[in-house]
Order: structure tokens, then C-alpha cells, then sequence
């Protein structure tokens, strides 16, 4: 089944680019798509603790299985900032 990608920030520059089309085997899970995505990507193994996963808009567990033309969403943590702001 084919799956659509789309990599948010850091997940993005690992990547390369902000989305793509992934072939997975049907009912394949998001789990099983995040071990085959870091695989391909290596770079990708530093945001697994911490990436939130979505399915068609909606977060998503590891558990969750993926349906022909689902989109996957790879979010990493929101960082930045840590500068005191004076009020």
C-alpha cells in the first residue's frame, strides 16, 4: 500500500525533503513505517524517543495501522528559545 510522508523541521532536513510517497506492506503500522523510515534514514534515530507521529491529522500510537493513502506525519519536538524574557 502506499503511504504519503510528510517530515516537519529537523525531521525535514534529515530527510531532505517535506514529503514523499512510502510503499508498505497493507496494515502495516506506524511503528513498524518509523522503524523502516529511521532504517533509511539514520539520522532520524535521534528524534525516535521524542517524535509524535500523526495519521490523517490525528496523533497517533506505534500501534496504530495505516491504511492504503494515509498520511503519516513526522513531527519532532518544538525547540528554541531559553532566553529570559525581563516583563
Amino acid at each position: 500500500m502506499q503511504v504519503s510522508v510528510r517530515c516537519f523541521a529537523g525531521c525535514k532536513d534529515v530527510v531532505g525533503t517535506s514529503a514523499f510517497e512510502l510503499e508498505m506492506p497493507d496494515g502495516a503500522t506506524v511503528g513498524a513505517t518509523l522503524e523502516l523510515l529511521i532504517k533509511t534514514y539514520p539520522g532520524l534515530e535521534v528524534y525516535r524517543n521524542s517524535l509524535m507521529l500523526a495519521v490523517n491529522r490525528e496523533y497517533a500510537s506505534l500501534e496504530t495501522a495505516l491504511k492504503q493513502g494515509d498520511e503519516l506525519a513526522c513531527i519532532p519536538p518544538v525547540s528554541g528559545g531559553g532566553a529570559e524574557l525581563n516583563v
